[in-house]
């Protein structure tokens, strides 16, 4: 059984026990976050796409830790003319692990 969720403005394919890193989420180490945007879920082979979402489908999934990725450096150049601008950007993340796929 797997499921596509929809979070942060990205969507990802998740079964049972996977942990991901998803866009920062507003909750708490520890807690039980239910993700309602279901686009596709299979069970046993039978497919249900939703139209966006599938109705009454949901994944439960618990947060892990909250962190930061890998630093990335935006560097604007113009040449000839003295223009150099650096500058560091780490995205904020939320690690989460799925707990249940509900249908």
């Amino acid at each position: 059984m797997y499921a596509i969720i929809e979070t942060g403005g990205k969507q990802y394919r998740v079964q049972q026990g996977d942990v991901l890193n998803v866009e920062k989420l507003e909750a708490n180490v520890g807690e039980t976050v239910a993700i309602e945007r279901v686009l596709v879920i299979e069970k046993d082979g039978n497919v249900q796409v939703g139209a966006p979402y599938v109705t009454g489908a949901k994944a439960v999934v618990k947060v892990v830790e909250h962190g930061k990725g890998e630093k990335i450096i935006v560097f604007k150049y113009k040449p000839k003319k003295n223009y150099r601008r650096k500058q560091g950007h780490r995205q904020p993340f939320t690690r989460v692990i799925v707990e249940a796929i509900e249908a």
